[in-house]
């Protein structure tokens, strides 16, 4: 099972990259190991080969989500501060797990990176997702894939997603969806 979250991994100067990921996992819902497949031109199949630490996060703050996706923020994520982690906790993430890279196979172009769970803590009580939640989820996995899928299936997609947005959501989505959308249009008006 793919499971949406954010990664946070450290640079060389130790600041933070904030990156959506959907790692695979085991749909028990008790997994202490996990699959990551970033490619290899991300910063953070970059980090993890370098450091082979990181923290995987969830959450129902799809601003972050969506501001992640993009790497567009118009304000500088919060992290809490965890002495007994080695990495960049997000302040408003419901659950966090640090982990350790155990294999990197890197021989294709997204990589396969298996990784061990080293702890884990919940900050808040995760508050759930409505429809407008996963429209804008899915509208972000849309965003970063503008290269990869055609123009008129990601504005049919959008424009669907839309419809459930306006339907249900709260400020915080609408907001995000909004986010999304400037930055299609954006990064499709050179190639319709």
């Amino acid at each position: 099972m793919i499971l949406e979250g954010i990664v946070t991994t450290s640079h060389e100067d130790g600041t933070p990259n904030v990156s959506p990921m959907g790692p695979e996992v085991c749909d028990s819902g008790q997994w202490d190991t996990f699959v990551l497949k970033p490619y290899t031109s991300s910063r953070t199949y970059q980090n993890l080969k370098r450091q082979g630490r990181g923290i995987f996060h969830i959450t129902d703050d799809v601003m972050l989500l969506a501001c992640a996706a993009i790497n567009v923020w118009s304000q500088s994520p919060e992290f809490a501060s965890q002495t007994e982690v080695a990495g960049h906790v997000l302040a408003n993430a419901c659950q966090w797990f640090e982990f350790e890279v155990t294999s990197l196979e890197d021989s294709e172009q997204r990589t396969r990176i298996e990784c061990r769970v080293l702890q884990q803590r919940q900050i808040r009580p995760f508050f759930g997702f409505n429809r407008a939640k996963h429209a804008v989820l899915e509208a972000a996995i849309l965003a970063t894939r503008t290269k990869f899928i055609p123009a008129g299936e990601i504005l049919s997609q959008m424009k669907h997603l839309k419809v459930i947005v306006g339907k249900t959501a709260g400020q915080q989505e609408t907001d995000a969806f909004q986010l999304l959308e400037q930055f299609i249009a954006a990064q499709l008006s050179g190639c319709c």
